[in-house]
């Protein structure tokens, strides 16, 4: 009787934060213009094959922090060049874009990175102490470009559609991009690329890159086992368990899993699911907002244990 309560409390949650989202202060224009941007993102992701997901929308977490006005009217645009720490001793991240605009209604603070592969000489010592051949060297820069031109295409899309919604003069807006470096080895990192886009309600999003600095690749999660092991069902099945012991413990934990809406439980993990490594090598795997639980969970992330994959890890 206590768990059937616990659904129904949190469906009524659930659908008073989803009436919410439908009486927000924004034009239909503009929530439709949001919905479609959303919905084509996740369809050239899964085209082209990416670890990324944007995911509908929750109420907008929090106010944006006070934003710099420039002075040029027609674009409002800052290109910057400003190097951030050497990652790897192989790539190098400096801001390529840094777009800031601010006004009564509409704010932007958009921080676009770009990765720089750095020329290392193929001798025995390094400052890594290792050898870089030169097909490593030319494949992490195609590698790094590839993830620029990914990037930069995103960042454009909603620079773009910021300025389009600026016409909208009953509405605002706050849109945050920014980065993180979350992990720097010898043989690999990652950046994390993090999106906010609010207007009356929000979006949040994360992109992962992450490349192996032994072979100048981009890594997709299937790299990380032996070929043709079954890695998607032990760690889909230790999430679940993971979503079932956090409710367990807490009340205010909701995950979509043993939901009496069945169309809503998490089922399983693809090959295009968001992850990284941790400082541990341990494998985390990272959902959006409304990914696999509601709006106010935001977007969560699950560290699956050495021993889950041990058998099949590379």
């Amino acid at each position: 009787m206590i768990v059937l309560k616990r659904n129904e409390n949190d469906l009524k949650k659930i659908e008073m934060m989803k009436n919410a989202y439908q009486t927000v202060q924004m034009t239909e224009e503009q929530l439709e213009k949001m919905k479609e941007k959303i919905a084509l993102a996740k369809e050239e992701k899964e085209m082209k094959n990416r670890k990324h997901v944007m995911r509908k929308i929750a109420v907008v977490a929090a106010a944006v922090a006070i934003f710099v006005l420039l002075p040029n009217t027609s674009g409002k645009v800052a290109y910057a060049m400003s190097n951030i720490p050497v990652l790897g001793k192989l790539v190098e991240v400096v801001t390529f874009r840094d777009y800031e605009y601010e006004s009564e209604r509409n704010n932007a603070d958009i921080k676009v990175p770009e990765l720089v592969a750095e020329e290392v000489e193929n001798t025995a010592e390094t400052e890594q102490s290792t050898t870089v051949d030169t097909n490593t060297q030319e494949t992490l820069k195609k590698t790094t470009e590839e993830i620029n031109a990914e990037i930069q295409k995103i960042t454009d899309e909603i620079v773009k559609e910021f300025e389009e919604n600026l016409s909208f003069e009953e509405g605002y807006q706050d849109v945050v991009v920014k980065h993180e470096v979350l992990k720097s080895t010898q043989d690999y990192f990652t950046l994390k690329l993090i999106c906010y886009q609010g207007a009356g309600s929000g979006a949040q999003w994360n992109y992962f890159y992450t490349i192996d600095l032994t072979t100048g690749e981009r890594m997709a999660l299937k790299d990380l086992f032996v070929e043709g092991a079954d890695y998607i069902t032990p760690i889909s099945e230790n999430i679940k368990t993971q979503m079932r012991e956090q409710m367990k413990a807490d009340e205010a934990v909701y995950y979509w899993v043993d939901d009496e809406i069945e169309e809503w439980n998490f089922k399983a993990i693809t090959d295009e699911t968001s992850f990284y490594l941790n400082e541990n090598g341990e494998i985390v795997i990272a959902f959006d907002e409304y990914e696999v639980a509601p709006g106010s969970m935001g977007c969560v992330e699950f560290v699956i244990p050495d021993e889950v994959t041990a058998d099949i890890r590379k």
